[in-house]
Order: structure tokens, then C-alpha cells, then sequence
């Protein structure tokens, strides 16, 4: 029994193969799960595609350390048909967790660093000159300074859940909680919020998880709560995580709130960013008070960028990739026949 359970515990983990139908391999397919040194540390990519040649797409996740190779394979089908899809586990999260990481290197310009060498190797490895770069929620803080520090990489942008201003993101989600938990004569949340104040949190740890707690209760962090379920399921019965990767996964989270939540710049980006060189989408849930989307969108409307739209999400709060999937996959090819035909005109005129 001992060691059954250790082979459970540790058993390799791997991604499957991509099949037409049961048995055969789809001709030209990728699939992979592996550690390649990033910014001096062993991290884990996943990259997987029904087509080597078809375009890249890189995903930045959440959090910071709400790692996503564990259940992504179950959103991403469509797009693999599309792309070349890469998950990475950042620096301090999911696989990529260890408990040998230094703290200081946990930093926001560490993970920026580390996202553009990832860049680099996956334009080395596949010989590509651009690739798409998606973010999400704390992601997307990675997605824009990546455009701004290397638009030449990148074909386009796609924020989910996009960060603006750290600061009025939480006193419009923290107002938002409040004013339902007064029409619902909630006195324990009243109380609870009362005793936090409005930001900016005394502590902001604990605070901003009291927060969270009536927020996800009153419907502004997601419509479905499903993110957690499938984090479950994918540490327990996932091939690409062991149960071991389910502990790194938990101590990782834990390590990069720890550092990078409570450590990271904290801008607003409608000061710092409003031009860009590359074109620039926002996916946006309509009842998304984590990431509020109504600063979102007031984002969209003063950015500049050589082409830029705006997708509400109606079903959908912090997570629309995850809700309504078939929408953000159309929504991606619509970008991808977009963006190829923009390359196409500027290689004509640059003839």
C-alpha cells in the first residue's frame, strides 16, 4: 500500500497526445510538458497544438501563483486546432515551484524578464519572429509591459480580466460588495467590511481575501465557481500534475502571494501606458468586479494602438475564457485572420 501510494504520489507526469479519434496521432501535432531554465531556475511549460506550423500563442495566468497547466488542456481544445497553444507555471507557482527559489528574485521585474526569455526561446525553438501573448487577471500586468518593452515580438495582445489601476480597481470592487451586502441586509458582511475599511487595506493579505470572500458570495468574481473544481480535478486526476505537483501548486500559491501579491508595483497604467505598437484586444466578463470592467473599458477608450477592440463577456465575471469558451476561441480566430491580414498589407507595402 506504502508503495502504491508513493506511485501515485510521484508518478511522471505528462501531457497526451493529440488523436483523430481514438488511436491515430494527428500528423504534425505537438505535444509536450517540460522544465527548461528561465531566468536561472528550472520552469515548466506545457505546449500542445494539432499543427507545429500553426501560430504561437503564450498564456500568462493569474494570481500571482494561480498556476493553470493543471486543468488548461480542458478550455483549450478549440484553440489547439488554431495555434500552438504554450502554458507556462511562473516563477514560484504550480511545477515551477521550489522551495530553493529566492525570495528576492520574486519581484515583478524578475517575472517580466523571465517572460521575455521564454519569448525568446519559443521564437528560437519554433523560428518565429512573432508570437500572440495572452493575459489574464495578473497576467495581463506581465502581457502589457511585455508589449511595451518588446512590441517587435509580438503579433498582438489579448488581456482578460485586464489589470488598470491597482488602487480604484479595489475601491470600486470593495463599493460594489457593499452596496449588495446593504440591499441584502447582510450584517455579517457589513461587518466584516466595515472592520477592513476601504482601501487601501491596513493589511492587505488578509484584507483583500475578506473582501474576495463576499465578492465571489454577491456574484462579481465569476457566474460559475469553477476555476477551484478544476484545479481539484486536474491535481488529482490530471496527467500533467502528480499529487506532489497538487502540493507545490497549494505551497506555491501560498509563495507568490506572499512575495509577488504583496511586493509588486502597484500603477495605473492610464498613466503609465497609453500607446502601443502592436495591436491590442480586451476580453471583458460584464459582471467583473475583481479586475472591474468598467475600468477596463475606460482603458480601451483612451489607448492607441495600430488596430484595438473591446468583447463584453455577458455570461461571464473574472474568468470569460473559462465560462464561455466557445466565444473567446471564435474570438481568437477573429484576431488571427485580423492580425494575419494587417502582416500581409505591411509586407506588401514594405515591398
Amino acid at each position: 500500500m506504502i508503495i502504491l501510494l508513493l506511485a501515485i504520489v510521484f508518478f511522471p507526469s505528462y501531457t497526451p497526445k493529440i488523436r483523430d479519434g481514438k488511436f491515430h496521432v494527428v500528423e504534425n501535432s505537438i505535444v509536450e510538458l517540460s522544465s527548461i531554465e528561465i531566468g536561472g531556475i528550472e520552469q515548466t511549460i506545457m505546449i500542445r497544438g494539432f499543427d507545429k506550423e500553426k501560430p504561437i500563442v503564450l498564456f500568462l495566468h493569474g494570481g500571482p501563483g494561480y498556476s493553470f497547466i493543471s486543468y488548461a488542456r480542458h478550455y483549450q481544445t478549440e484553440l489547439e486546432r488554431d495555434f500552438v497553444v504554450v502554458n507556462w507555471d511562473q516563477r514560484g507557482s504550480g511545477k515551477s515551484y521550489s522551495s530553493d527559489i529566492d525570495r528576492l528574485t520574486m519581484n515583478q521585474e524578475q517575472l517580466e524578464n523571465d517572460t521575455l526569455e521564454l519569448i525568446d526561446y519559443l521564437l528560437y525553438r519554433f523560428d518565429r519572429e512573432k508570437i500572440y501573448v495572452v493575459g489574464h487577471s495578473w497576467g495581463t500586468v506581465l502581457g502589457i509591459e511585455t508589449i511595451k518593452n518588446a512590441p517587435e515580438k509580438v503579433i498582438a495582445y489579448i488581456g482578460i480580466g485586464q489589470v488598470v489601476d491597482d488602487l480604484e480597481g479595489e475601491i470600486i470592487s470593495y463599493d460594489y460588495v457593499f452596496e449588495k451586502a446593504l440591499a441584502d441586509n447582510n450584517q455579517k458582511a457589513l461587518n466584516e467590511l466595515k472592520e477592513i475599511g476601504e482601501p487601501p487595506y491596513e493589511n492587505s493579505k488578509t484584507d483583500t481575501f475578506v473582501q474576495r470572500k463576499w465578492l465571489k458570495e454577491y456574484g462579481g468574481y465569476e457566474t460559475e465557481v469553477i476555476t477551484l473544481n478544476q484545479i481539484i480535478k486536474g491535481i488529482l486526476f490530471s496527467p500533467e500534475y502528480s499529487w506532489f505537483d497538487g502540493i507545490k501548486f497549494l505551497r506555491g500559491n501560498t509563495f507568490s502571494i506572499e512575495t509577488l501579491f504583496l511586493n509588486r508595483e502597484k500603477s495605473d497604467f492610464r498613466e503609465k501606458y497609453t500607446r502601443f505598437e502592436v495591436p491590442v484586444y480586451f476580453c471583458a466578463g460584464r459582471y467583473d468586479y475583481n479586475t472591474p470592467s468598467t475600468l477596463v473599458e475606460a482603458y480601451y477608450n483612451i489607448i492607441e494602438a495600430p488596430k484595438k477592440n473591446f468583447y463584453w463577456f455577458e455570461k461571464s465575471a473574472h474568468e470569460p475564457h473559462l465560462v464561455e469558451v466557445k466565444k473567446f476561441s471564435d474570438i481568437m480566430k477573429e484576431i488571427y485572420e485580423e492580425t494575419i491580414h494587417r502582416a500581409n498589407r505591411n509586407i506588401s507595402l514594405n515591398k
